[in-house]
């Protein structure tokens, strides 16, 4: 069954300071990409986030972003014997300069670098467990929209690959007309030339058989369909098969590249150019399947 590159799944958690939201995006790529956007809280589990993203997506360009809320205010603690320092520093300062001007040492101590000290947060053992849980669950929940969006792909594309073969079949009624169209072209020929009883019948025969031979294109048709069959049966797999898809297609699309250049015939050109309009149609969706 086939699988999109593109999904979505949102999660939330909480602790009691802050609530969390994890979102997680992809997007089609050629390669695994992942950029990450996390709290510093969770600095330090990079590595596993990115293992476990990784793991569970095979391909394509993937955005995860943890956002935080506070709960609750974050009351900051104040170093007293730091202000301490600072007040009696300035205030022995003030007095040796002779400082006439009225000033509020107090409030002024206040604002000086490391006052007031902001509680430093600790990732417990817990939180990363609640943290790599809902990561998870967003995974999944991603996974599961990317399957989702591939049933629509796996539709289009059998569609199209079953049209390509309806277009292959049509092609026969003007393929088997061709050797009387050349015939009768080569005859008028020599008529026009003055020349109806003047040429071996057996040799022109032999040139006319000749001829098509060069013009057969019964062999690109046997294994166009095979192309065909071939990748409507990889898409039932249950692996990633983007890649052998894509590859199966330029099959197709040098079968058909070979027709056009073989038929010689203005309705089977016709026939062609509709076969690689699919094609490339083909190409488009593929781009996005895992």
């Amino acid at each position: 069954m086939l699988k999109s590159m593109t999904g979505y799944g949102k999660s939330n958690f909480s602790s009691e300071e802050k609530s969390f939201t994890i979102e997680i995006k992809t997007l089609n790529s050629k390669q695994l990409d992942a950029n990450i956007r996390i709290p510093a809280l969770f600095r330090e589990k990079e590595n596993e986030i990115r293992d476990i993203l990784f793991t569970h997506f095979g391909r394509g360009k993937i955005e995860c972003t943890v956002t935080a809320e506070k709960n609750n205010a974050t009351i900051p603690a104040i170093d007293t014997a730091l202000f301490q320092a600072y007040y009696q520093e300035l205030t022995s300062l003030s007095e040796k300069v002779g400082n006439s001007v009225a000033s509020d040492i107090f409030c002024q101590v206040l604002s000086l670098p490391d006052v007031f000290v902001i509680p430093k947060e600790e990732l417990s053992e817990k939180l990363w467990n609640d943290m790599r849980d809902a990561l998870l669950k967003v995974c999944n929940e991603a996974n599961a929209f990317r399957m989702e969006e591939g049933k629509f792909l796996s539709q289009e594309l059998k569609k199209r690959v079953l049209l390509i073969t309806t277009m292959v079949d049509e092609i026969t009624p003007f393929e088997e007309n061709r050797l009387v169209v050349v015939r009768k072209k080569i005859e008028n020929q020599l008529e026009t030339l003055q020349l109806p009883d003047k040429y071996d019948v057996n040799r022109l025969e032999q040139e006319l058989i000749y001829y098509l031979e060069k013009l057969d294109i019964t062999e690109e048709k046997v294994r166009l369909g095979k192309h065909c069959s071939y990748f409507i049966e990889t898409m039932e797999k249950e692996e990633a098969v983007g890649r052998k898809l894509a590859f199966i297609t330029q099959e197709i699309g040098r079968e058909i590249n070979t027709i056009g250049s073989k038929c010689n015939d203005f309705n089977i050109q016709q026939i062609v150019v509709k076969i690689k309009d699919e094609v490339e149609k083909i190409k488009e969706q593929l781009a996005n399947v895992l």
